[in-house]
């Protein structure tokens, strides 16, 4: 367990540790809060963790060896390149994996939230223009769909489009804040007005829902975070109802699979944020971090809670397989130097000079 003293202080409960060896999994969570991504690990004993700087990161997309990040003005585009962990300079023979940035996407202040690899690329929630969309290199973002209730695209976040869920490899369920077509008019009815939107379809199956985030499909069922009431629900999605899984302490967002476990992201709510007037702000019980939960009973199983520096936390995604990951931020110059080939990997020197 961390110093008191040190930058991301926190607390777990014992058996956390255990658990994620067992799994053989690491986890990375994105705090815009804070700016930073972090990774964190067991090594059968003890929590390690790895926070990594980029401008107010939120959403997060992990398919294999890819991992994309949503940051202020881009996406970053990362690979993981094992052949480059072992042989890391600052830390040689530490990693198991290395996600390098490859490339990165200007697209502007879109508030992008969630995001997913398929099968057409990149798909991800444009929250400022109401839609979603797939990354295109020739633009800053190529529209893909929106709600029937949104009139037009225009930069003017009218619903507050948020949550983004996959089934067969292709966008299914998204949640947003309200069914609203005004500049900001999510904001009046923020705290009961969520809804949760067929894609497919374009029907709204659910609505005056507690400020839905993060759904996910799992083994076919339908989950969702239900944000201002802590509430993880299962949504009945031929009936239409919803029942409560489990209710964490915080303000719930960011949800995460492995094996018969949910990782569930909860967040502090200050005074001065966005949601600063929603009855959670400033209870002392909310905490920022992560509740693990068996997922076939709903139980809690235990918790990570940090106690200093960071505060809200948006995405939690899993990194299966992977014991020992490292990550190489934008903001350190390590991922300059890291060069590989179909065939072969260097760390490269700095020029020095013009040649």
């Amino acid at each position: 367990m961390a110093a008191p003293t040190t930058p991301f202080t926190f607390q777990h409960t014992p058996q956390l540790p255990e658990i994620l060896a067992e799994l053989g999994c690491s986890l990375v969570v994105s705090t815009y809060q804070a700016g930073k991504v972090i990774v964190i690990r067991s090594d059968g004993e003890r929590l390690v963790q790895l926070p990594r700087t980029f401008e107010e990161p939120m959403g997060l997309a992990v398919d294999g060896d890819r991992m994309a990040v949503a940051t202020k003005h881009a996406l970053v585009l990362l690979a993981n390149e094992p052949r480059l962990a072992t042989s890391y300079p600052r830390q040689p023979d530490t990693y198991d994996s290395l996600f390098v940035p490859r490339s990165v996407h200007h697209v502007g202040a879109l508030a992008v939230h969630d995001m997913v690899f398929t099968e057409h690329g990149l798909v991800g929630v444009n929250t400022l223009f109401s839609c979603l969309f797939q990354l295109d290199p020739r633009f800053s973002f190529r529209p893909v769909w929106k709600p029937r209730f949104v009139s037009a695209l225009a930069p003017e976040d009218r619903c507050h489009l948020n949550g983004l869920a996959l089934e067969g490899g292709a966008p299914r369920y998204v949640t947003a804040l309200g069914a609203t077509d005004a500049p900001g008019g999510w904001r009046a009815g923020k705290e009961r007005g969520g809804v949760l939107i067929d894609v497919a379809s374009g029907e709204i199956m659910l609505d005056r829902l507690a400020m839905p985030h993060s759904p996910r499909v799992y083994d076919g069922k339908l989950y969702a975070l239900l944000s201002s009431s802590g509430e993880v629900i299962w949504v009945d999605t031929e009936r239409r109802q919803y029942e409560v899984v489990h209710r964490v302490d915080g303000f719930a967002r960011g949800l995460a699979r492995c094996g018969d476990y949910l990782f569930v992201g909860t967040s502090k709510i200050r005074k001065q944020h966005t949601f600063g007037d929603l009855g959670l702000a400033g209870r002392r019980e909310a905490f920022c971090g992560i509740t693990l939960l068996h997922l076939p009973t709903g139980a809690f199983v235990a918790d990570l809670r940090y106690q200093r520096t960071c505060e809200e936390i948006y995405d939690v995604q899993v990194l299966p397989g992977l014991r020992q990951p490292g990550l190489l931020g934008l903001h350190d110059d390590a991922y300059r130097r890291a060069l590989s080939t179909p065939e072969q990997v260097f760390w490269g020197r700095e020029r020095e000079g013009d040649d």
